[in-house]
């Protein structure tokens, strides 16, 4: 079952994130510890943890490389919800995405709908994309160049700057994943839900370690923010990949995420070995 774990707000970064970065830049963490240094949550077997987390919460599975051809209306008002991080029709990162394997592949079996794309925008409207097109997004999903850009958006609008924000505030690998889900979900935009909005939050009761806090407590501030912005909104009611994850592994004072890792989300139990 596909959960709606993707808001219009966490979109808004698509806009905002280049002129948002100039009025608040990324803080540079004044002394980097060495694990931050020596591994990250973009080391490539973290990345793949990471990857599986998030695929257990907007999935309901671990393998997040079966998403590329996914492609339903979950019926939470932004249209198409694809691909292996929810890129959404009425959001503008499927926009995105199609416009990238379009430079990459032109005449490829998505660039039709470009037109339909850019008009349903902002809305949950199939108008111009029906009946075809998630028939042709699962054809296309068996395109290594659409593979790849659906890999490269992510990177570029969610997971490196999660990555980058958690090692500046001088998280380890928990802390830098407790960003990224929360990009995933919130976006990076100016929405007073969005992930800067709730770091804010945080920041209002904790320090992280890049400003002398204890890192322990500053991850669980963030998921009480988090938690408290997934609540704002009721298709999030259900905070488990919070509470029966992201606070498990907190507990344990596993902040480098070190196998075997053990939570549960929605209900359902997973494990990596």
């Amino acid at each position: 079952m596909r959960h709606p774990a993707t808001p219009a707000a966490r979109r808004t970064v698509l806009a905002l994130f280049g002129a948002a970065l100039v009025a608040t830049p990324w803080l540079k963490p004044p002394h980097a510890t060495a694990s931050v240094r020596a591994v990250g949550l973009d080391d490539p077997a973290k990345k793949e943890i990471a990857m599986r987390l998030v695929s257990s919460a907007e999935n309901s599975s671990l393998d997040w490389k079966a998403q590329y051809p996914y492609i339903e209306d979950i019926g939470d008002g932004r249209g198409y919800t694809a691909g292996i991080i929810g890129f959404c029709s009425g959001t503008g990162d499927m926009l995105d995405l199609v416009e990238l394997y379009t430079d990459r592949k032109p005449g490829n079996v998505l660039a039709k709908y470009l037109p339909a794309l850019r008009e349903v925008d902002g809305s949950d409207s199939h108008d111009g994309l029906d009946p075809g097109f998630p028939g042709d997004w699962r054809r296309a999903a068996r395109d290594d160049v659409f593979r790849r850009a659906q890999d490269d958006e992510r990177d570029r609008v969610y997971f490196d700057p999660a990555v980058r924000q958690g090692k500046a505030d001088g998280l380890r690998v928990l802390g830098q994943f407790a960003y990224y889900d929360a990009i995933v979900m919130h976006g990076d935009g100016s929405d007073p839900l969005s992930f800067r909005n709730i770091r804010g939050r945080a920041l209002r009761t904790a320090k992280p370690p890049a400003q002398g806090g204890d890192e322990v407590t500053y991850v669980g501030a963030f998921l009480d923010a988090r938690v408290w912005a997934m609540k704002q909104e009721p298709e999030h009611d259900d905070t488990s990949r919070v509470d029966t994850a992201q606070r498990v592994f907190l507990r344990k004072r596993n902040l480098d995420l070190d196998p075997p890792l053990d939570w549960k989300v929605y209900g359902d139990s997973y494990h990596i070995g």
